[in-house]
């Protein structure tokens, strides 16, 4: 600690401890860095909250699903139960009627047609017919009907023949060569040098890596399957040498079981053991 002297009375100095300093009180810094994870905590939260109840609605929603399905199945289970018919009655025969219904009467088509598209009939004079020859010329509404569609076929042919012939023309047009004038000049024309041949460029023989991995592959390919078929013969030989060995082993086991009749024993002979001659092993 850095003391200092002060001078009460003269010829008297006396030691003085400094003024305490206050404590240094950290300022909360709030980063952007928190705010953003308590921000992604709470998103979190909520999808996760989301995504239990969208689980939650399709677990209720199939289980909803079932039962309908059930409740189908048993509706349908009671439908199909057969039930008994009434017998029809053999003493009463069927007589077939008449139906009371009115019969229906066609009527005639009729064709609506504006009146700016219709046909103007020639007049005929009173005088010229009159009475029921009159009425028998009349156009009727089928003949209305037919004069007008010749009438819009016509005009419909010719609009075609008119784009038709619009379009001929236009293309002529394009196929007539334009001739470029010549220009008013006395200068003679000037016969340009014609630039050097240039020879014939040789194509390099490339050796692309891709190429040399193919032959090498290939070569592998051959060196393996000549690999699998050497194999695949040692073991086909081995398989005959073994299939030979066993049908030799089972020809000479028939032959070694074949019965023999034996030597009868001696029955005036009985067997007596006697000692062995032989000296005893000495370990």
């Amino acid at each position: 600690m850095n003391f200092w002297w002060r001078q009460k009375e003269p010829n008297k100095f006396c030691l003085i401890k400094p003024p305490v300093k206050k404590n240094n009180i950290p300022i909360d810094l709030k980063l952007h860095s928190d705010i953003r994870a308590m921000e992604r905590a709470r998103f979190a939260h909520q999808v996760a909250e989301k995504r239990r109840l969208i689980k939650q609605y399709k677990m209720e929603r199939e289980r909803q699903q079932k039962l309908e399905e059930e409740e189908e199945i048993k509706r349908l289970r009671k439908e199909l139960i057969p039930k008994a018919q009434l017998m029809p009655y053999f003493d009463r025969p069927f007589v077939p009627r008449r139906s009371e219904k009115q019969p229906t009467v066609p009527r005639e088509p009729k064709f609506c047609i504006p009146r700016h598209k219709t046909i103007k009939c020639c007049r005929m004079s009173c005088n010229d017919m009159s009475g029921p020859s009159r009425l028998q010329h009349l156009p009727s509404s089928v003949e209305k009907a037919e004069a007008l569609y010749q009438q819009r076929g016509q005009l419909k042919e010719e609009q075609l023949m008119k784009k038709i012939q619009k379009l001929v023309g236009e293309e002529e047009k394009l196929r007539m060569p334009i001739a470029q004038g010549l220009p008013w000049t006395t200068d003679e024309p000037k016969c340009l040098i014609k630039p050097p041949v240039k020879k014939k460029t040789i194509p390099i023989d490339l050796k692309l890596h891709s190429d040399i991995r193919v032959v090498e592959r290939a070569r592998f390919a051959h060196q393996v399957a000549e690999k699998g078929r050497l194999i695949k013969q040692y073991k086909m030989e081995r398989d005959r040498q073994q299939k030979l060995e066993e049908e030799e082993e089972i020809k000479r086991l028939r032959k070694e079981l074949i019965p023999k009749a034996q030597l009868m024993p001696y029955f005036d002979r009985p067997f007596v053991p006697r000692r062995s001659e032989k000296q005893p092993t000495v370990p």
